[in-house]
């Protein structure tokens, strides 16, 4: 039973209440991608943020290794390679030529040869607790990195007054998980886990506090406004499609749909641990 903590009561309850939380963000794209496989077309939906969630799920898996006792990070952070390459497989399968060889080289250069590199670099130049130091201050420095991400949608909260943007539930899984894994890490004296779990809570607070202020507004958008705020929102994969999108009439549901996965897209990455 030492694999569980049992040294450390508190550490055990808050990692569980952190892989509940965390495995709850990793399934929020499911219903994205049901619909996918229902249209089978991704429409425009982006494979990157997918590819980073799966390369942080490594780097968290490599650290906890190296840092020995830290079991419930391997666990959930398993699931979540193996729930970010089922996501990442569909994508592929559905998505245009272009998106497939984009989707292919994003994964070569980040899960293979970055991650590869920074594991030969870690093992050959870094030793015992020297090589733990390294791989915690750049599992933090990439989860900082990724927890920018949200400010781009708080903005746009803002500007549009419409929470649609921003689902309720989600920044709910998020903040909690944060704080989990924040409260794992001072526990366990890990400031590796603690320090970006900060940012995680913090900016989780703030898009709940933006969604209290703004759940009552309704959105009011210009029609001959409608064409370039979607463009904003949804990245085309192709040139023809973007052109498309700017001329074309807009379809309500393909239109939701791509907003609705950017969102949670962007806020799956934020899944620190």
């Amino acid at each position: 039973m030492a694999f569980l903590h049992i040294n450390h009561p508190m550490a055990f309850i808050f990692g569980m209440c952190g892989n509940l939380s965390s495995f709850l963000v990793y399934l929020a794209p499911v219903p994205t991608f049901y619909r996918v496989y229902r249209k089978k077309s991704t429409e425009g939906f982006q494979s990157i943020p997918y590819v980073v969630a799966l390369f942080s799920a490594m780097l968290w898996i490599y650290y906890a290794s190296v840092k020995g006792n830290t079991v419930l990070l391997i666990t959930i952070n398993s699931f979540g390679c193996f729930i970010e390459l089922i996501y990442i497989s569909m994508y592929i399968h559905y998505a245009p030529r272009k998106g497939k060889i984009f989707t292919a080289k994003m994964m070569f250069l980040v899960n293979i040869l970055l991650f590869g590199l920074i594991v030969v670099s870690t093992m050959l130049f870094t030793k015992g607790e020297g090589r733990a130091t390294l791989l915690g201050w750049i599992c933090v420095a990439f989860a900082v990195s990724v927890f920018v991400a949200p400010l781009s949608i708080m903005k746009r909260v803002i500007q549009t007054k419409s929470v649609e943007f921003m689902p309720f539930y989600l920044s709910l899984f998020l903040t909690l998980s944060a704080l989990s894994w924040f409260a794992y890490g001072l526990v366990k004296l890990d400031k590796y886990v603690a320090l970006p779990n900060v940012l995680g809570f913090l900016f989780g607070m703030a898009q709940m506090i933006l969604y209290m202020i703004y759940k009552g507004e309704k959105k009011i958008i210009q029609e001959e406004k409608l064409a370039d705020h979607i463009v904003s929102i949804i990245i085309p994969e192709g040139e023809g499609q973007g052109e498309a999108t700017v001329k074309g009439k807009p379809d309500d549901n393909n239109n939701n749909m791509g907003r609705n996965a950017t969102q949670e897209e962007v806020q799956m990455s934020q899944n620190v641990v």
